[in-house]
C-alpha cells in the first residue's frame, strides 16, 4: 500500500530550484557572453543592503532576476557555499555561484576567466562593499573563489 505525499512547500520550491540549476548546469559548456550576464539573485524581501547590491550590478550591464524567499539556507546548501563563506544573498551567474557583496568587476572577470571553482564569495557584509556603501569608512575585505580545491583570494580590497 502506498503512503500519500504530504505536501511540502520548501521541498517543491527546492525541487524547482535543483532542476532549473541542472538545467542551467547542463548548458554550462555553451555558456555565452549575453547568457553569462543573467544573474539570478535569491534575496530577502527585507534586505536593503541586497537591493543596492542588485542596483550596482544593473548599473554595471548585468541582467538582473530577483528571487525573494524568507530562508536562504536551503538555496546556499543546494548550491553548495560553504557555512563560513556565507552572507547575506547568493547568486548565480554563467553556471557559478556568487555569494554576499561581491564587485561586479570580479564577476566580469569570473567569467572571462572561467577559472575552476564553485563561485565567488565574500563573506559577512563589510561596510565599502557594493551595497554596503552607506556610512563609515570602508573596510578591508576578500574576494574568494571557493570550490573542490579549496578557497583562494581571487581579489582584495
Amino acid at each position: 500500500m502506498k503512503r500519500p505525499v504530504k505536501y511540502d512547500p520548501c521541498r517543491r520550491a527546492l525541487l524547482a530550484l535543483g532542476a532549473s540549476l541542472a538545467v542551467a548546469a547542463g548548458t554550462l559548456g555553451a555558456v555565452t557572453p549575453a547568457l553569462a550576464a543573467d544573474v539570478t539573485v535569491y534575496k530577502s524581501s527585507s534586505c536593503g543592503c541586497c537591493g543596492a547590491w542588485v542596483e550596482h550590478l544593473r548599473e554595471n550591464g548585468f541582467s538582473v532576476t530577483v528571487r525573494e524567499q524568507d530562508d536562504l539556507d536551503p538555496v546556499k546548501a543546494l548550491l553548495g557555499v560553504p557555512g563560513v563563506l556565507q552572507a547575506c544573498h547568493t547568486a548565480t551567474v554563467g553556471g557559478y555561484v556568487i555569494e554576499g557583496h561581491v564587485p561586479a568587476r570580479d564577476i566580469r572577470r569570473l567569467l572571462d576567466e572561467q577559472p575552476r571553482g564553485i563561485g565567488l564569495a565574500v563573506p559577512g557584509m563589510p561596510v565599502g562593499s557594493p551595497g554596503m556603501e552607506q556610512g563609515g569608512v570602508q573596510e578591508p575585505y576578500q574576494v574568494l573563489l571557493f570550490g573542490a580545491g579549496g578557497v583562494q583570494v581571487f581579489n582584495a580590497y
